[in-house]
């Protein structure tokens, strides 16, 4: 087994979950550091992670805070493997026109979904570049790619993320640390699948080549191969897991 250690952010449910448990299962890392704003889940999906044979961590923080990132990383790291998943999810959210929204609502979107992927990642690098060594995941929306009417911060936050990887993939590449983005269609798993309807689904996968939502399972196996050693010579890339969407839009 790998003696790598994985930090997977927002793992306490759906696609951080799925990746948390990947990971053990695939032995691509030996601990799992399961991050979540909730502990009780994180302490739950880290002893799932145990049970896999990986050491899993509950390493509960809030991404949005500086101080609580680095703290976590002195705590628990070097981290070899950052997975930031953790976001502002789009379930029950209003589409309301850029033009109608004030700067107070624009914060949470950009906090989590744009400055926790750049203080974690910060907080990890320095680690990476002394071991030449390392792999920096971010899970994105086909929203930073084609924009979605009504959500045109989300849409920034997401597209920011993406510019951010492409741009650190170039200064930290010499040193051997890839930075690659994953970019999620609509991922049916807790809350969306609570808040999503039959004829709503019906909706969403007519524009979908493969006819059907994702699931988180669906998400982790692109972002585990990325965190492995057959994904060594990819960096800057954004890779579409959406069913096919990208075909169509």
């Amino acid at each position: 087994m790998s003696e790598r250690v994985a930090l997977v952010t927002g793992a306490g449910a759906g696609v951080g979950r799925a990746v948390a448990l990947r990971l053990a299962r695939d032995r691509t890392v030996g601990t799992v550091l399961v991050n979540d704003i909730n502990g009780e889940a994180a302490e739950k999906v880290a002893g799932e992670v145990s049970e896999l044979g990986s050491h899993g961590v509950a390493a509960t923080a809030d991404v949005t805070s500086w101080d609580a990132v680095a703290d976590l990383v002195d705590r628990h790291g070097p981290v070899d493997v950052l997975v930031n998943n953790a976001g502002v999810p789009l379930v029950g959210a209003e589409p309301i026109p850029f033009v109608a929204t004030e700067p107070p609502q624009w914060e949470p979107w950009l906090a989590l979904n744009l400055q926790a992927v750049m203080y974690c990642t910060r907080a990890v690098l320095p680690g990476m570049l002394e071991r030449r060594s390392g792999r920096v995941i971010t899970v994105v929306s086909d929203a930073a790619r084609v924009g979605e009417a009504g959500l045109a911060v989300y849409s920034a936050a997401k597209a920011g993320a993406a510019g951010f990887m492409r741009a650190t993939a170039r200064e930290v590449g010499p040193a051997g640390i890839t930075c690659n983005c994953v970019a999620l269609g609509t991922i049916k798993h807790g809350r969306v699948a609570e808040y999503i309807t039959e004829d709503l689904e019906r909706k969403i996968v007519r524009a979908y080549p493969l006819a059907r939502l994702g699931t988180p399972d669906d998400a982790a196996g692109m972002i585990v191969f990325l965190a492995g050693a057959d994904a060594g010579w990819i960096t800057g890339q954004t890779y579409p897991v959406n069913g096919g969407f990208s075909m169509v839009v």
